[in-house]
């Protein structure tokens, strides 16, 4: 007797003898009831006539006990590349066509007194088959993650290093970002699992986020660091607090806007070199700018931000000898009439001066961060007008 019922020796030979017409009029019905079928390319119908036909294969040796629904018999006779080209709604309908075939020539098949054993057989066999269908899809999926993970990380570290060539382009490319522009760099401190860390999880999150707020991300663990790489920034803060969240408590910072990835290590560079320095302004809000930490990055050490202090702020007030007197004698003063008392000018002339101040530099001296900014700034032009001081 057959493990799958009380199916006759008889029919389960008819079956087997007539296999052959089984998988031609599978074949031909997905062509008559499947429109995504004829979009297919040859090789792609090849495969699902291959499938198709080891379905039929797969069903007579289940209805003998030879075998179990084995999904991965019938998709073993394609390559794993059906998957990328057809859903699984789609092989799902490809296994009902199958089924469907066999369901109605069960009375040309079986003998009389077989016939309801073999329909039961049937749908019990297109059950199984379709639970299996999904587990494949699931674990292309899990695999093709698996891949994914790989070439994001790949990817985020030639940024962080300033190595994006034509490869690296390539590799972004087949994770989407073939024309990805507007590109900022954030960077914060990775959030922990109650086991510990849980890279895995805190990559997800970040991409969960950006799938349903619509933009793209790639997304790394770093050491103890999170590093997202976040495309179509036009608005730099609102994508960073979109993913705020995403990150463990602490600095998140966030590089400068950059055309694509080929300049990403310029945002990579401020941002990572701004988590370091945050510390250094005890009243610096979350996320901040890599760019407002100039004079912390200075600080600490980096030596592209004491190159934009002097470039953005001490090199134009030494344009502007009254100014720069100004600026100078300012940081200096306890207030705006100290200031005038010092210059021997009217408080209102001070005012003046530091609204010029303002809009040519961009920072308000009124303000201690900013004060403090420009201070370092003026410090350090001061000290490259000796040529024997060298700021590495």
């Amino acid at each position: 007797m057959s493990r799958r019922g009380l199916v006759s020796l008889t029919t389960r030979r008819s079956v087997r003898r007539k296999g052959g017409e089984l998988s031609t009029a599978a074949t031909r019905r997905l062509e008559e009831r499947h429109a995504w079928y004829a979009t297919l390319g040859a090789r792609e119908r090849s495969w699902v006539a291959l499938v198709a036909q080891a379905g039929i294969t797969n069903f007579i040796d289940w209805l003998n006990g030879t075998e179990d629904a084995d999904t991965r018999t019938i998709f073993g006779a394609a390559p794993r590349e059906l998957t990328r080209t057809i859903s699984l709604a789609q092989t799902l309908e490809l296994a009902r066509t199958v089924v469907e075939v066999v369901e109605e020539r069960v009375e040309d098949l079986a003998r009389p007194g077989d016939v309801t054993d073999l329909r039961m057989a049937v749908l019990r066999y297109s059950r199984e088959i379709a639970f299996g269908a999904a587990l494949v899809y699931a674990q292309t999926a899990e695999q093709r993650g698996a891949w994914d993970a790989r070439l994001e990380s790949l990817v985020i570290d030639a940024v962080m290093r300033g190595e994006v060539d034509e490869s690296i382009r390539t590799r972004a490319a087949a994770l989407g970002w073939t024309d990805v522009t507007d590109i900022i760099v954030l960077v914060g401190n990775s959030p922990h699992s109650p086991d510990g860390e849980d890279p895995a999880a805190a990559v997800a999150a970040v991409q969960r986020t950006a799938q349903r707020v619509g933009f793209p991300v790639l997304a790394g663990v770093q050491g103890s660091r999170l590093v997202a790489i976040v495309g179509d920034a036009g608005d730099p803060r609102e994508r960073v607090l979109s993913l705020a969240d995403c990150f463990a408590v602490g600095d998140l910072v966030h590089g400068p806007l950059v055309e694509d990835l080929s300049e990403g290590a310029v945002s990579a560079h401020a941002a990572v070199a701004g988590h370091v320095a945050a510390a250094g302004w005890p009243g610096r809000p979350r996320p901040v700018a890599a760019d407002e930490l100039l004079a912390e990055r200075a600080v600490a050490g980096d030596a592209l931000a004491r190159a934009a202090l002097v470039d953005e702020i001490a090199s134009p007030l030494e344009e502007h000898a009254s100014l720069l007197e100004t600026a100078r004698t300012h940081l200096d003063s306890a207030g705006l009439e100290a200031t005038a008392r010092e210059l021997i000018v009217h408080v209102n002339t001070v005012r003046y001066r530091l609204g010029r101040i303002s809009d040519l530099i961009g920072y308000d001296l009124t303000d201690a961060h900013d004060a403090f900014t420009v201070r370092i700034a003026l410090t350090l032009g001061s000290l490259l007008e000796d040529s024997s001081n060298v700021i590495g």
